[in-house]
């Protein structure tokens, strides 16, 4: 694809990855069209971000027809995000996210669009094979029905399938699948309340496993590189650093100057929990992915690196960064060694 004098919309762009997407197609001076649910919404990006931002809805086919007029690639971070306190049934909640899939892509067809880039996720890559001695690739899918209860896992495979038929049948579609997304800007706090509590001194404990974290900033790019340079009908794993989850938490705690977790949490506390929220549904206290915990890989991400030129930041850019923005929400205190290195 020609990478200059590019239009491009963004569906989720006041969102934490879409925002991001929008703030690396702006460096690219690209036209950038964010759409939004209410007027004035402008996510991390502020009301001072050279988009143009257009009212809409997935759920509107009009509005998403309309965003979509003179636009050359549709960025999709903005998918469906089943949560188990809905008391839609799962197969209602898969439902539904297939309709708004149907409408983004029926939208596309009509307005001409070139390509769509799509924001899938880890919980679509599977396990390798019993006895594979190897990390997570693409080759690797998720088994719809495997994880029992979980609308959040099956909306998210049905989503992704969806579009990766439409590749099949002519249409330019790139699926990336962003691992644990960490970074300044996370506005909904997706993943970055585990770093508020880090750095507040809450983490006492780890849970005994495997994660690969990613910078948002990383994933974006990734973003601009599959619209210039992926595969049609691929998906391309977009992680960072695979260490345990005692690590990360130590590493973040050092960089936030508290206490690093003191004890291991066993995973048979987590079995329980899955338990408890299966008797109880209502409290929800285990959430979709610490139903899989036992099952969580790592991931390879050489052909991300081969073909849209992914190369993870360090992780301690990641949290340092991370932490300044909460500081400057006003989420974190300013540390007074902070403010004096300033003045020095």
């Amino acid at each position: 694809m020609n990478n200059s004098n590019q239009n491009v919309l963004i569906l989720g762009a006041t969102g934490f990855i879409g925002g991001h997407i929008a703030r690396a197609a702006l460096k690219m001076n690209w036209h950038v069209r964010g759409l939004r649910r209410k007027p004035g919404m402008t996510g991390h990006l502020g009301a001072d971000a050279p988009l143009e931002w257009m009212e809409g809805d997935l759920d509107d086919p009009d509005s998403l027809l309309q965003a979509m007029r003179g636009i050359d690639t549709v960025f999709h971070a903005a998918g469906y995000y089943p949560a188990r306190q809905e008391k839609r049934s799962v197969f209602e909640q898969v439902s539904y996210a297939l309709r708004q899939t149907a409408n983004v892509m029926e939208s596309c067809r009509r307005a001409g669009i070139k390509q769509l880039v799509y924001t899938s996720t880890l919980t679509t890559i599977g396990r390798p094979p019993s006895g594979a001695r190897r990390e997570a690739n693409e080759e690797d899918y998720y088994i719809p029905g495997s994880v029992a209860k979980s609308a959040y896992y099956e909306a998210k495979s049905a989503m992704e399938q969806s579009f990766l038929q439409a590749s099949k049948d002519g249409f330019r579609v790139v699926v990336l699948n962003p691992t644990a997304v960490f970074g300044p800007g996370d506005v909904h706090l997706s993943l970055g309340g585990l770093l508020l509590a880090v750095a507040r001194g809450w983490a006492l404990g780890w849970l005994p496993v495997t994660i690969n974290i990613v910078d948002v900033r990383d994933v974006a790019s990734a973003h601009i590189q599959a619209a210039i340079q992926g595969r049609t009908g691929e998906r391309y794993i977009i992680g960072g650093h695979n260490l345990t989850l005692k690590d990360a938490l130590t590493q973040a705690a050092r960089i936030a100057k508290v206490h690093p977790p003191r004890f291991e949490i066993p995973l048979v506390f987590i079995d329980a929990l899955v338990r408890l929220d299966d008797i109880l549904p209502f409290v929800n206290l285990s959430g979709n992915h610490l139903r899989t915990i036992r099952l969580w890989p790592a991931y390879d991400i050489s052909k991300a690196r081969r073909e849209l030129s992914l190369s993870p930041r360090p992780l301690e850019e990641t949290v340092r960064d991370s932490l300044d923005w909460f500081r400057s929400q006003g989420l974190l205190p300013t540390r007074h060694s902070e403010v004096q290195d300033v003045l020095q």
